[in-house]
């Protein structure tokens, strides 16, 4: 018996595995800016996970919860010292060429260029597709400075992709 709650909570943990993953790499990428240590972040945090034994009302506090842990840790790696003194040479990972990998490409190139609040905030806004009160709620910022930030964003990454052209 204690086999069947040991394979249940193993399901369990795969399928919010499966659920999760690819939201906190992207994530974790937005705010590191580097493959390697964004698939770290992922494994930390669901090391978290695994050590904190949080019990999730629904499917959406579960999705905030990752967001929340994600955006915490990886805040935490940019303060850490060995993040500050060391050289990143990577760029990001070459495409194919066709036409669409390419002009997306560019588009994550240009947002990956913007600061982070408003990196952040495009990213949560049209890639997680939250709202500008649910935004405001994980970031702990006003409802008004979101969309501040979003409208200045968008009008960055606007005139940044029409300068490349």
């Amino acid at each position: 018996m204690e086999n069947d709650s040991l394979l249940r909570t193993n399901r369990e943990l795969a399928e919010m595995y499966e659920r999760n993953v690819s939201r906190i790499y992207k994530l974790s990428y937005i705010y590191l800016r580097n493959p390697a240590d964004a698939e770290d972040a992922v494994q930390s945090v669901f090391l978290k996970v695994l050590q904190s034994n949080v019990d999730f009302n629904d499917y959406e506090h579960e999705k905030a919860w990752f967001i929340t842990i994600t955006k915490n840790h990886c805040k935490d790696i940019l303060k850490s010292w060995w993040k500050r003194k060391r050289v990143d040479l990577e760029k990001l990972p070459e495409i194919a060429s066709n036409d669409e990998y390419i002009q997306e490409r560019e588009i994550i190139e240009k947002l990956l260029a913007l600061p982070e609040k408003y990196r952040v905030v495009l990213y949560l806004y049209y890639l997680e597709d939250y709202s500008v009160k649910e935004i405001s709620e994980l970031l702990v910022r006003n409802e008004s400075t979101i969309r501040s930030q979003l409208q200045r964003g968008r009008d960055r990454l606007k005139n940044n992709l029409n300068v490349g052209r």
